[in-house]
């Protein structure tokens, strides 16, 4: 640990070749973590500095060709860090700027598993029909026409689907000293597997202990709305973004932006009540921030808003209600 923490200062005063004031740390299989919580720091970053690191496929690297078995993996949803933010406190909000995503290697992996997905039964929606088999996929990755190819397990076909890669997971330490698994998403962020965490995206996230402890992980190659079998096209991924405090704002969930649009988040079950929070979050943002009457916001998203679910397989469900900022009114100044 002593180690890593002298690299990570070395990387903070000299840039590592990376520019001033980049932060960055390499993750492996025995560094990772499996839980949103409390842990030491792996590394310590300023407001305004730029974090370059790597993460590791949902398995850990454990799926690699026909054969292999999800008993293979460690665990799930392998995570990089926590980053200790420098002057974030609770009440604090972290912006997580996503500069970069790459996705590293050739192969990705899907998989449905029993107990898992929406289609099958689960201990929060039980069933007396018989579970799915486990059914792993192989995807190919073509950097060049930036695409992965589809491979059919029991009918001859393919077919090659756009790359859009994302972090299906990103979020802080939970309040209260509390640790959740990483494969739940909540009010910490965590395995929203939101697309929206990538490229050209901004993440709030509210603070809820001294230096956040920003955790990443989870790359997605691939995915559709609502995860529906569980996995979406999981990848390792080199992956390069930017931390900044905003201190005294306080938000209760999650939130995206970008330059057009404004986005909110509600992870819970059931589904309805994921709607009810992303939607009442955005309307008290635009209310804030942008001045209109939260009655008037209310009936705007009825008439504009764009809603879809991220993910509806683990346990809490995500939903995104979000609307472009040409429907809105000036932003107020801070």
């Amino acid at each position: 640990m002593f180690g890593i923490w002298l690299v990570s200062a070395l990387f903070m005063m000299q840039g590592a070749g990376g520019g001033a004031g980049t932060v960055r740390y390499e993750a492996n299989i025995n560094t990772v973590k499996y839980t949103f919580g409390p842990a030491e720091p792996v590394a310590r970053v300023r407001s305004g500095q730029i974090v370059e690191t790597n993460t590791l496929d949902a398995a850990g690297g454990a799926l690699q060709k026909k054969g292999d078995t999800i008993s293979m993996a460690k665990g799930f949803n392998p995570l990089t860090g926590p980053f200790f933010i420098e002057g974030a406190q609770p009440g604090d909000t972290i912006a997580v700027k996503f500069l970069d995503l790459q996705v590293e290697g050739k192969l990705g992996w899907g998989a449905n598993a029993p107990g898992f997905g929406i289609l099958n039964t689960n201990k929060y929606t039980p069933m007396i029909s018989p579970d799915f088999p486990e059914n792993i996929w192989f995807y190919d990755i073509d950097q060049a026409s930036n695409t992965v190819t589809f491979k059919a397990n029991y009918s001859n076909f393919s077919v090659k689907i756009p790359m859009k890669p994302f972090l299906g997971c990103v979020g802080v330490a939970p309040a209260g000293r509390e640790a959740r698994n990483s494969q739940t998403p909540g009010e910490w962020g965590g395995n929203m597997d939101s697309p929206e965490a990538g490229v050209g995206y901004t993440l709030y996230l509210p603070v809820n202990v001294a230096g956040a402890l920003l955790y990443v992980g989870d790359g997605h190659a691939a995915q559709g709305d609502g995860e529906l079998a569980g996995t979406a096209v999981e990848v390792p991924m080199r992956v390069r973004f930017q931390v900044d405090v905003i201190k005294g704002q306080t938000i209760d969930w999650p939130r995206f932006e970008t330059a057009d649009s404004i986005m909110a988040v509600g992870a819970t079950r059931p589904l309805d009540d994921a709607l009810r929070i992303a939607s009442s979050e955005l309307v008290k943002w635009i209310e804030k921030d942008y001045g209109l009457n939260r009655i008037d916001a209310y009936e705007l998203l009825s008439i504009a808003a764009k809603i879809h679910l991220t993910e509806m397989v683990d346990p809490n469900f995500v939903v995104i209600t979000g609307i472009e900022k040409k429907y809105l009114p000036p932003k107020r100044r801070p």
